[in-house]
């Protein structure tokens, strides 16, 4: 194998890290949309990065570590200040108490459970087809999405506040945080050569998801929605679907 083919995985890993920083910058200067376009570009180097690998032959020790290193930038540092930084704005240091605001601090938790996620995934040897746990990017997308959507309309629906975003979001944080070290199985999505994606029971669910999942762009389409609501309700809906078949996946 060619020494620069070689290194073709590592180097769409490290781009995946480049986005997750740079949306951290974008955060800190309150640009959560394009923050969220960063989250999204590293998904999609995250993807890449293992279908290159297994295409290509390519495994190497130094590509796992450096593929936690950059996803638990990418998929838990990011989320977590995101909605961090957007619910310290002006509105929120005017009206919460300052035990309230204690609790602006709550989604760090975020961050520090995808890393303790992410250890448990590289040791656990279950996890080749399907996960034990929410993984970290369904984790990401279900923030970035939320604080991207609600950070571009200033509208009367209660959830876009970013009041009620402050006050929802301990138990938000630890809803997802639980879920992300949590034992409960949940169907991937991976490209694997000879795999066979919709058989049995996880296969329903991945079509179940897919169906609802174009359904949802459509939906977002025609109501003229800005594309991370699609984000928001598919990776909720991902979710939801896991926990519902809890009690026959439990079985397998």
């Amino acid at each position: 194998m060619s020494p620069i083919v070689k290194h073709i995985p590592n180097t769409i890993t490290s781009m995946n890290l480049l986005c997750g920083v740079l949306g951290i910058l974008c955060s800190f200067e309150g640009q959560f949309p394009l923050a969220f376009c960063f989250m999204l570009g590293a998904s999609v180097c995250d993807f890449c990065d293992g279908l290159s690998a297994r295409l290509l032959k390519a495994y190497s020790p130094i590509g796992k570590e450096l593929d936690s290193l950059a996803d638990l930038v990418s998929f838990g540092v990011l989320p977590a200040l995101m909605m961090c930084l957007f619910i310290k704005t002006d509105i929120v240091a005017d009206s919460l108490g300052w035990s309230s605001r204690i609790a602006v601090y709550a989604p760090l938790l975020i961050a520090v459970f995808s890393a303790l996620r992410l250890a448990k995934f590289n040791v656990d040897d279950r996890q080749t087809d399907n996960f034990i746990g929410m993984a970290t990017p369904t984790c990401a997308m279900l923030v970035g999405s939320m604080v991207c959507y609600a950070s571009l309309y200033d509208a009367s629906a209660l959830w876009l506040r970013p009041s009620f975003v402050a006050v929802a979001s301990p138990l938000i944080s630890v809803v997802l945080s639980l879920l992300l070290v949590s034992e409960i199985p949940m169907f991937g999505m991976k490209i694997k050569k000879g795999a066979r994606l919709f058989s049995g029971l996880q296969g329903r669910l991945r079509m179940i998801f897919l169906a609802v999942a174009v359904a949802i762009v459509l939906l977002v389409a025609i109501l003229r929605l800005h594309f991370s609501a699609a984000f928001f309700f598919i990776f909720a809906f991902y979710v939801l679907l896991n926990l519902l078949a809890l009690p026959w996946t439990r079985k397998l």
